[in-house]
């Protein structure tokens, strides 16, 4: 080894010994003779003293250096003075008092500094990802998704999971989100597709008999992105047979303590609360609620009826909905012109209008209280359960809009009047997802999920006669507010597999051309199972306490999905495209 120790290892215990240094120069400071520099690597940082008077052969070397070259250092350990201890540094007792140095390698002059108070623009920081993952956040968030892949392998083993490894290379079986293609160059137009999961995979695993399977599996998703998303990502995937629901949701609860308690030292209640789809969405409007703070939605649609706002008179006479929450404590901090913002903001999920009014000590104050009589009024403060300073915020129109806006509004309103602790983890299961869904476009059902769920025992007779009710035996895992893990049980039984593929509009022989292994794997005495997948970039974003996804992965792609490091996508030599049985139609730069 070119170093007898780390940046961040010595101590005072190491006073009085002679040691050698390898790192890159992090900060320089030159003062009358004495050249101080901090020397850094990726377990800390070590203060380096050349006393330029003792040693003139390293006078003119030790006066070059600047940020990020890269140098050898070797002398000897001293205390410093007490009133020169860097409290800030693990390191900070000591420092290296250098007789000889080499400069491995001299540095052009970074793009930004890396302890910059302020973070350069995330453009230039991905185009110089390599200098930017240097910086101490970045370099935690990728030790701490070591350490996250490290709690979750042990865990498994120690559950007799086994880690088994299914193809990068697959047929195309569209479904969701658009597959990355992968054009064959000895099969001439055939393709095959990058996984969007492993899913049938891991199904075929459990049919061979596999009882118990995980995977930490690169995923493929040509879809469009936001900073919680990426085109290509990572997640922690699992299978088991001869289960039910509450078996596998009992393994990942004991997979989440494990993680939050050795990561975070947060102590989760267990078992993990759960609830239903239908309550959640009537609850907090979401299938992903964060339940770090409470603020519930509530049905207004009684007094709504028989008030004389017209608005809300005829969206009940129409069918729909009126609902409400309460911002606690917001009438002081938000004006008028700051809730026509949150008007404009409730409009992006198509709500038409937001109604507020200020809580009064006798009743309430907004533009149309005057359609409310009291009786009315303290009919709806009572119903909300509100306080004297509260804003009671009400969206009118139909179910799933009011559903949108109010949960969209209520993470707002969370977030700005600081109701909860950011750095508290809630989690909770979301249980009997609708099994399809209706799209009005396509005029047929889609599947909520993907097409293998396993109905709810009770709603397999409603899938001829009424399927829209029917649940499926899946389940989210929702934390903060984010989803960070979905799964269900799977159909085993090849005539309810088929019955779904009738619904969905897919024929027996479309069936078998799309899925055929996957049915002929069920027809050879599949057993029941069923599990799930868990983000593992969505996880340690949130262990890391950030809210943009390509903070957590080392070389991440652009909201465009393009590489600003190494230029992918980009144009290939003519010759492969050829060889590839490919002509594009491009136009001419």
């Amino acid at each position: 080894m070119l170093r007898t120790h780390t940046c961040g290892e010595l101590r005072k215990q190491d006073a009085d010994k002679q040691v050698t240094l390898c790192g890159w120069v992090d900060k320089y400071r030159d003062h009358a003779g004495i050249v101080f520099i901090d020397l850094r690597d990726r377990y800390g940082k070590t203060q380096i003293k050349f006393n330029l008077e003792d040693n003139s052969d390293i006078q003119q070397q030790a006066r070059s250096l600047r940020h990020e070259d890269v140098v050898r250092v070797t002398g000897d350990v001293v205390l410093r003075p007490e009133d020169m201890v860097n409290p800030k540094l693990d390191s900070g007792d000591i420092e290296l008092r250098v007789n000889e140095l080499e400069v491995l390698n001299k540095s052009l002059t970074p793009p930004f500094l890396i302890d910059a108070t302020e973070i350069p623009n995330e453009e230039l920081r991905l185009k110089n990802r390599v200098v930017d993952l240097r910086r101490p956040e970045l370099q935690e968030s990728m030790m701490l998704r070591h350490q996250c892949t490290k709690i979750i392998r042990d865990y498994f083993h120690e559950k007799d999971f086994l880690d088994i490894e299914t193809p990068i290379l697959g047929p195309s079986t569209p479904e969701g989100a658009r597959d990355y293609l992968v054009p064959s160059r000895i099969h001439e137009g055939c393709f095959y597709a990058l996984p969007q999961s492993p899913q049938i995979f891991k199904q075929l695993l459990m049919c061979a008999g596999f009882d118990r399977y995980m995977q930490i599996a690169r995923c493929f998703r040509d879809e469009d992105l936001r900073a919680d998303r990426q085109p290509e990502f990572t997640q922690i995937d699992v299978e088991m047979t001869f289960v039910e629901q509450d078996d596998v949701l009992s393994v990942i609860d004991g997979l989440i303590a494990k993680m939050l308690k050795e990561l975070k030292g947060i102590d989760h209640p267990m078992p993990l609360p759960r609830l239903t789809h239908a309550e959640a969405m009537e609850r907090f409007g979401s299938d992903k609620p964060d339940m770090r703070f409470e603020m519930e939605l509530t049905d207004l649609g009684e007094i709504a009826s028989q008030c004389g706002f017209g608005v809300f008179s005829k969206t009940m006479e129409s069918g729909g909905r009126v609902r409400a929450l309460v911002a606690p404590g917001a009438a002081e901090k938000y004006t008028r012109k700051m809730i026509d913002g949150l008007t404009a903001f409730v409009g992006d999920y198509g709500a038409r209008g937001l109604a507020f009014f200020r809580v009064k000590e006798n009743g309430l104050d907004s533009p149309i209280a005057k359609f409310f009589t009291e009786e009315h009024q303290l009919a709806i403060i009572e119903k909300m359960q509100a306080q004297p300073g509260d804003i009671i915020f009400c969206v009118a129109d139909k179910e799933s809009v009011t559903s949108a806006a109010l949960a969209a509004l209520r993470n707002r309103l969370g977030k700005e009047l600081e109701l909860y602790d950011p750095k508290a983890f809630s989690c909770l299961w979301i249980t009997e997802f609708p099994l399809l869904q209706f799209d009005e476009d396509a005029n047929r059902w889609v599947a909520e999920h993907h097409p293998f769920c396993y109905p709810h025992l009770d709603d397999i007779e409603l899938l001829e006669s009424d399927p829209g009710k029917v649940r499926a035996q899946s389940y989210d895992l929702v934390v903060n507010g984010y989803e960070a893990a979905s799964g269900s049980i799977r159909i085993h039984d090849p005539l309810i597999q088929q019955k779904i593929f009738d619904l969905l509009q897919v024929s027996a022989e479309e069936a078998e051309g799309r899925f055929g292994f996957l049915l002929e794997g069920l027809r050879y005495g599949a057993p029941p199972h069923g599990g799930v997948a868990l983000g593992l970039d969505r996880w340690v974003m949130l262990l890391c306490g950030y809210d943009n996804i390509r903070d957590v992965i080392a070389f991440p792609k652009t909201q465009k999905a393009s590489d600003l490091l190494s230029g992918a996508p980009s144009r290939v030599d003519e010759k492969q495209v050829k060889e590839l049985h490919l002509q594009l139609d491009l136009e001419e730069e």
